[in-house]
């Protein structure tokens, strides 16, 4: 018989879920007003992508300044623990002065003093050193505050990985987001820019954040009014929200009121409705019949179109490219670099 070490067999004892287990549902911490929705929990992670100047980080402040305000700002309301009110954000794209400028939005947003430091909040700048040490500081900082954090932000989690396209990199940082958000009960939000040509989060690491995450947001200009920014649930667990929009004043993220001014503009998704689960099944069953397809992102959305067209179903560039999304959000396909395979197992 083969031995195993001492700490494989208590992990294997600690892994073992019993159905006489009670096990406390893990508490909500960020949400969506106006529908409820959970964003994040204690003990998971999310995330924010969009494409470069999409607002990306004025979202991210928003959830910031709505946990230590403890008031909604934007749809966002995040209730850190009261015991552990503390949030730390991690910035590792801009230099310091640039970072101080968005400190003081945040100040601003919530209307404290900027003459005084904020005891709750703790804003490091990483950009000006190595991909490993920034690691190591961010780890640093999380044990230094256990017990007193209970909300996470990295801005620019790409910079903790040499290369978002090694496989091996990728699950080593979203091993470590699981590991951290799990081990100090905290939430974890990170941020991560989506590709130029489409709207696929960047490399492995974007694939590993999509299947890990409990949430991912994407943050997007308004095709025909860019004063506008929409934000809208990628990938959730949870129950879909309507998507919203806010807008920039003052150097300050505002939530448009009047929904009419932005949503009708904005590109709709692929919704629940417009086709039933066993039709997506017939489809795909018969686009994959030789197994995975491998090719561009435009040839495959073609593949799709021609796919739908052949049972009746006629979509536009557009809507194909929308149907795209919400297949892989949903798990119908996987993408794996330029690999495209089906998934039985998909849930509706």
């Amino acid at each position: 018989m083969m031995l195993f070490k001492q700490e494989t067999v208590e992990a294997f004892d600690r892994s073992l879920v019993r159905i006489t287990d009670k096990f406390l549902e893990p508490p909500i911490m960020i949400k969506i007003c106006s529908s409820n929705s959970v964003i994040g929990t204690l003990g998971n992670f999310s995330a924010s992508t969009g494409k470069a100047k999409s607002r990306k980080t004025f979202n991210v402040i928003s959830l910031i300044a709505s946990a230590l305000s403890g008031k909604q700002i934007l749809q966002y309301r995040v209730d850190v623990p009261r015991n552990r009110p503390m949030v730390l954000y991690c910035d590792t794209e801009q230099g310091k002065y640039h970072c101080h400028r968005l400190l003081s939005r945040v100040y601003k947003l919530i209307g404290y003093p900027t003459t005084e430091v904020h005891e709750n909040l703790n804003f490091i700048a990483l950009r000006e050193y190595p991909t490993k040490e920034r690691i190591n500081i961010i780890e640093y900082a999380l044990f230094k505050y256990a017990g007193k954090i209970g909300l996470v932000v990295i801005d620019g989690i790409r910079d903790l990985v040499f290369d978002i396209n090694n496989a091996t990199e990728a699950t080593e940082i979203t091993g470590k987001l699981m590991k951290w958000s799990q081990e100090l009960n905290v939430h974890i939000h990170v941020v991560l820019h989506l590709n130029k040509g489409d709207d696929n989060t960047r490399g492995h690491l974007g694939t590993e954040i999509n299947n890990k995450a409990e949430t991912v947001l994407q943050i997007s200009k308004n095709d025909l009014d860019a004063n506008y920014s929409i934000v809208s649930p990628k990938f959730i667990r949870d129950i879909e929200f309507e998507p919203f929009a806010f807008y920039i004043e003052d150097g300050l993220p505002r939530l448009e009121e009047n929904m009419e001014m932005a949503i009708p503009k904005a590109r709709k998704g692929f919704d629940y409705q417009e086709l039933s689960a066993d039709n997506h099944r017939e489809v795909l069953q018969a686009l994959f019949t030789d197994g995975e397809i491998t090719c561009s992102y435009g040839d495959f959305v073609s593949k799709l179109q021609e796919g739908y067209l052949a049972h009746g179903f006629n979509f536009g560039t557009n809507k194909a490219k929308q149907l795209k999304t919400f297949l892989e959000n949903k798990r119908m396909i996987v993408k794996n670099d330029k690999t495209y395979r089906f998934n039985p197992e998909f849930y509706y």
